[in-house]
């Protein structure tokens, strides 16, 4: 099996584990998947959620900018990462992340 596809793998199964509250478990395969293959979006985002799930807004706002910045039309991670922002009390930040979504049309 390549590298990608046990990265593919592993980010299955941290959705499953997410969607089933298990953030912890999510979490640990979310960061395999990214060692395996470091310019996954999805899993950046993924982790990012599962982050902000935890209320670890720091560390979502972190693997969701990077989920941008490896994939800048994803569209997700600009409002997951502006609610983060929204919980830590910076609002100026949430209506940058709303500009920049509403740029994107």
């Amino acid at each position: 099996m390549s590298r990608c596809n046990d990265a593919f793998a592993y980010a299955n199964r941290g959705k499953a584990y997410q969607q089933k509250g298990e953030y912890d478990r999510a979490i640990a395969d979310y960061t395999e998947a990214i060692r395996l293959d470091p310019k996954d979006a999805g899993a950046y985002h993924n982790r990012g959620f599962a982050y902000w799930n935890k209320g670890e807004h720091d560390r979502a706002i972190a693997d969701l900018s990077e989920a941008i910045r490896l994939n800048p039309d994803a569209a997700f991670a600009y409002v997951n990462r502006g609610e983060a922002y929204r919980l830590r009390g910076e609002l100026t930040r949430v209506e940058a992340s709303r500009a920049v979504m509403r740029s994107a049309g």
